[in-house]
This record gives C-alpha cells, structure tokens and sequence, in this order.
C-alpha cells in the first residue's frame, strides 16, 4: 500500500532530508585521499546528531555505521572501514536521517582529487539521469515514467543501470511501497499523486549491469569490476508543477553546471 503523507508529514520529511542534505555536504567537503571511510563516518554521524536528528541506518537490519560509503566497484551499501582513499578513487555516499519519526535518504557519488574524463563522465551522467527522473515524477505521470527516463539516458551514454536494487517509497519507514526501478517501459506502475514521496536513485555501472554481494553482507560490487556512481533524492510529489526535492543540497547546482 502506498501512504500518501499530509502536507504536515512532508514539512516533517523535509526538515529531515534537509538534515541529510547538510550532512553529506559536509562528508563530501571532508572527502579527500588520505581520509578512511571510518573517519567520513564519524563525521556523518557527528553532522546528524548535532542537528537533533538520529541517523537511519545504523542498527537498521543490524548495519553498523552511519553511513554508506562505496568506493569505486562497490555499487551500494560499502560498509565504512579503515580503509584509506585515494586520488582517483570514486566514492559514494549514501545517508539518512530521521526527525520526528520520519525519514530523509540522499546520496552523492564525488571524485577524490583527480579523476579522468571517463570517470567524471559516469558521475555526469549519473547525476543527470537522476535529474531527469525528478522530472517526470509530477501529478499524472506513472510511476515507470521515471524509470524510463533514468534508463533511457544512462543507455544512450553506453552504460548499464543496476536491477537489482531500486529506489522507493519513504515515510514513517525507511523503505515503503512503492519500489521505484530505473528501468522499465513508460506508461505502467501507479499514477503518480500529490503526497507520494519517493526515493529516486540510479546506481549506473560502467561496465554490465550485474552485480554481486560480498561476504560482509552488504557490500554490493559490480561483478565485472568496473566502477559504479550512485546518486539519491528524496522528492514529494506536488499537487501541480515539479516534485519538491526535500533533500536538495547547496552542491546541487554547482554539480549540475560543473
């Protein structure tokens, strides 16, 4: 079953993706070789908890960090480690948030210091398909709009959306109905109402679109070992015009004219 949140719901979902939004701005300006996905973490954790908000994911299905970072081949889910980065490295980043028992989910794909042409392209395209997915998502518009248009663009660029996870519906729980694919014919799914809020996220690999999860559980890599971007917005339906993007951060547009 689909929730549809009152007006007062969302402004609640918006402070908590604001929330998201501040904090990820704030790991991706931390982001740099030399840094661990452990430090990036306690950063995240840091940023969430100073606002009065309670990160999402940790203890989640018993995940244990506040975020989730995936550096080059790791698609979603890399669970924050030790690990150094390094220039040239790609890392997502995927976090949330909750304020007065609701919701918030973003996440960014960023560069570590100099990466070339053909990997800034795959986080290009990655951010524009997610755009372009936003856009569809307006009053009238089936739910498989969006995932037509995420796929559409990511195809035309000679890359590969991942199938086995998909974005979805957010509120009171993390993940609600409905699921959102980034693949798919137009036309199909639920007609798309004011109060819908949806996580829209295309996880787009450079290389075949298959994927495998590591031992760990969690961290899902792509199976040919090329590199994966990841990007996420959590957007509320409106009753006319564009969708509301809660988790819009200041970067945003910065990226987009990058």
């Amino acid at each position: 079953m689909i929730i549809l949140k009152t007006p007062e719901e969302i402004a609640v979902m918006a402070e908590a993706s604001r929330v998201v939004a501040e904090a990820l701005e704030i790991v991706r300006r931390e982001t740099r070789a030399g840094v661990t996905t452990d430090d990036l973490d306690r950063i995240a954790e840091e940023a969430i908890r100073s606002r009065g908000a309670v990160p999402a994911f940790k203890g989640y299905r018993s995940y244990p960090k506040t975020l989730c970072a995936s550096v080059n081949d790791q698609v979603v889910h890399g669970i924050p480690s030790k690990r150094k980065l390094k220039d040239g490295d790609i890392i997502g980043l995927d976090l949330g948030a909750i304020v007065g028992g609701f919701y918030g989910d973003s996440a960014v794909t960023v560069a570590v210091g100099r990466v070339d042409e053909k990997v800034a392209r795959l986080i290009r395209v990655t951010k524009e398909a997610l755009d372009l997915g936003i856009e569809q998502a307006i009053v009238g518009k089936r739910l498989t709009d969006i995932s037509h248009a995420v796929q559409r663009h990511v195809e035309a660029a000679g890359y590969s959306v991942v199938t086995e996870f998909v974005g979805h519906g957010i509120g009171r729980q993390l993940h609600e109905e409905p699921q959102v694919p980034n693949y798919g014919k137009p036309g199909h799914g639920p007609r798309l109402q004011p109060g819908m809020v949806l996580a829209i996220e295309p996880m787009v690999n450079m290389g075949g679109s298959a994927v495998r999860v590591l031992d760990d559980r969690w961290t899902a890599v792509t199976a040919d070992g090329c590199l994966s971007a990841h990007f996420e917005h959590t957007v509320a339906i409106q009753p006319a015009g564009p969708a509301r993007v809660l988790s819009q951060r200041v970067g945003d547009a910065a990226e987009r004219h990058a």
